[in-house]
């Protein structure tokens, strides 16, 4: 668990950093997508996190062992932070020491790459973001979010969730959650049932 964490927390200060950063500074979005074998930015400069390596263009640079900025100088990227954006995120700046170890790296992009393919199946039409505040792959549909998370404070290992904008009138032992219902993916064998019991129940 210890790796996994200090894996979520780089890989978070990564996507925050080196990714969602420089792109809003030119393009004025934040959002994220899964990419395959991880995620990636939306808008120029395209950089991306496979496995444990940032690649941008045909350039590609480990994260273990580097500093966020190392990481930026190696790549050509200049890391840019998002605190006027928003108040929340990482915590961590460019002298963060990356700890990226490759079986808990492979955990996070497997559960973003599961949540990404079963909020498809879901609901097609929805627009999947990877928003790198809380480092949680989502949507939101009639006012309600569902979405991944590789884990944080509430839960330390990847979890599903559904989270109604309005939470008075919940009842049931679905809702587990403050924010509404979370479950390790661990114990989700259908990820878009999950997300359409979700639906049915806060729509009751």
């Amino acid at each position: 668990m210890t790796d996994l964490i200090a894996t979520r927390r780089s890989l978070h200060a990564v996507a925050e950093l080196l990714l969602a950063g420089p792109q809003h500074a030119v393009h004025g979005t934040i959002r994220l997508a899964i990419c395959p074998g991880g995620f990636a930015a939306v808008r120029a400069p395209y950089a991306s996190v496979v496995g444990t390596e940032l690649q941008v263009g045909d350039l590609a640079v480990d994260l273990d062992g580097r500093t966020i900025a190392e990481v930026g100088e190696a790549a050509g990227v200049v890391p840019r932070t998002l605190a006027g954006v928003y108040e929340d995120g990482c915590g961590l700046d460019e002298s963060h020491l990356l700890q990226v170890d490759p079986t808990a790296a492979a955990e996070i992009h497997a559960a973003f790459a599961r949540g990404d393919a079963a909020l498809a199946a879901f609901c097609p039409t929805a627009d999947r973001v990877l928003w790198p505040e809380h480092f949680d792959l989502g949507i939101t549909l009639d006012e309600v979010n569902y979405g991944v998370s590789p884990g944080d404070g509430f839960l330390p290992e990847p979890y599903a969730y559904v989270g109604p904008w309005r939470r008075d009138g919940l009842v049931g032992d679905f809702w587990n959650a403050p924010f509404g219902a979370a479950r390790s993916l661990r114990e989700i064998e259908d990820l878009a049932g999950f997300y359409e019991r979700g639906r049915v129940t806060a729509s009751a």
